[in-house]
Order: structure tokens, then sequence, then C-alpha cells
């Protein structure tokens, strides 16, 4: 479905990206840890056209080139970002904001049922229609941000730190809805400081360092690497057994 090979992205005289490889299929979840600073964030930008990688490197989507593709068209091609942060507009209601989700062609048929899912997803903000987004919670503001990539008729999903500055609860319930979606056919992309939330819905994982790859595997594979446990999961090394006389 995605395909990234050779991706580097430079700002200024600092290489944040450095020949990064990914591949992503149809309806999974795969999960990018790294440390602050690691490039996470610029390979989601560089995925959403955001900012255009350094010569050389390859972006296929459904098979298609779009390493030159603008960002308004990258969301027409079927991926969404929601960016650190969130990016919605505090001054509309949660309609409006759902609303301007839709504005792509490729989302205008079946607007109402898209609508009807993501309230079906996030119940709460069914209630909370009309209610301006910057008088909202941070989980509810992240989940009308999810809302609207959803209201694109995204095939992929890009989310970058979708639990930064929320409660546990609410953490759960956005992690709860992130695995419905992987259920419905929509793939996702996931960069969170969650460690431990993004290894219980993830299929795959890929690790970053310092711009680089670093690692990949199953889920189930980092969850029991002891340097995956001590670095993202606060696992101490377990202490060694006294020796015996």
């Amino acid at each position: 479905m995605l395909e990234i090979a050779a991706l580097s992205h430079f700002y200024g005289k600092h290489q944040a990206l450095a020949d990064v490889a990914l591949d992503i299929n149809r309806g999974e979840i795969v999960a990018i840890l790294g440390a602050n600073g690691a490039g996470k964030s610029t390979l989601l930008k560089a995925i959403a056209g955001l900012i255009r990688p350094a010569p050389g490197a390859t972006l296929r989507f459904e098979g298609a080139d779009i390493a030159a593709v603008p960002a308004h068209m990258i969301v027409e091609r079927g991926i969404a970002l929601v960016p650190e942060g969130r990016g919605i507009f505090g001054e509309l209601t949660v309609a409006e904001n759902l609303q301007l989700g839709a504005y792509p062609a490729r989302a205008r048929a079946g607007e109402a049922e898209r609508l009807a899912k993501v309230l079906a997803l996030f119940p709460r903000l069914t209630e909370r229609m009309t209610q301006a987004v910057r008088t909202m919670s941070g989980g509810e503001q992240q989940m009308v941000a999810i809302g609207r990539a959803l209201m694109s008729n995204p095939t992929l999903l890009l989310l970058d730190e979708p639990s930064l500055g929320l409660s546990p609860l609410l953490s759960r319930e956005v992690f709860r809805a992130l695995a419905q979606i992987r259920e419905s056919g929509v793939s996702v992309l996931l960069v969170e400081q969650n460690a431990r939330a993004s290894l219980d819905i993830a299929d795959r994982v890929y690790l970053i360092e310092s711009g680089r790859n670093a690692g990949l595997g199953s889920a189930s594979e980092m969850k029991n690497n002891p340097d995956i446990q001590r670095a993202y999961l606060g696992k101490a090394r377990a202490p060694s057994s006294p020796s015996q006389p």
C-alpha cells in the first residue's frame, strides 16, 4: 500500500532523516518508536506532502509515485494526517470542523454516512456538534481532529502523538477508536509517545534512531525485546542472582 525507501530530509545542514525505509499493508496499524528528535514527525510530514524529501527518495502509495505530489493532492489520493497539536479550528464548531474534513472531492459522496460512522466512533461528539472546539477538553479536541481526518475518506491515516496531553481515560478511548478504525479497513501509521499503548494495538513496529532505521519487528517481538523494554516501556534489567558459595 505505502512503500518508502531511501527517504532523507535536511533542515538546513541538519539531516533529520537518513535513508529511511518502511512499508504499510492495507488494514494494519504500524507504530513508529523513537526518542524525541529522532525524525518521526518529519517522516509523517514527508508522507503527507508537507515537506519534500531529498532527491533519490522513493514514496509510492497504491502503486503511484507521490514524492512530488502537493499536500492537498495527497489528501485526494487517500492519505490524511492528524498532526501533533491536532490542528483543529478552535473558533469553529464540531460540526463545522467535521464538514471541512469532507471538502476533498473523494469525500463528497457518502459524507452523511461517514459522519454517522465518526459519531458512532466518538459518541460524545454527538451532543457537542454546535460547541466551539476551543471550549472542549484536549481529549474531545483530539476526537474532533481524528474525526475530521476520517471525513476525508482516507485509506491511510497518519497520527502524530494522538495521546499527548490526554488523561489515561481519554487516551484509552482514543486507542480503542484506532483499533476500530483499523477494523474498518483503514491503515494507520502511528507516532506515539505512549509506547505501551502503541504496542498493544500495532501489528508491526519500526524503530527510528537519529533519523535512521534501527529496528523492525512485530509488536509482540518488540514487547519482548529487552532493549525496547528498557528504553520505551520503563522496565529495568533484572538484577543478577547472587553467586552461590
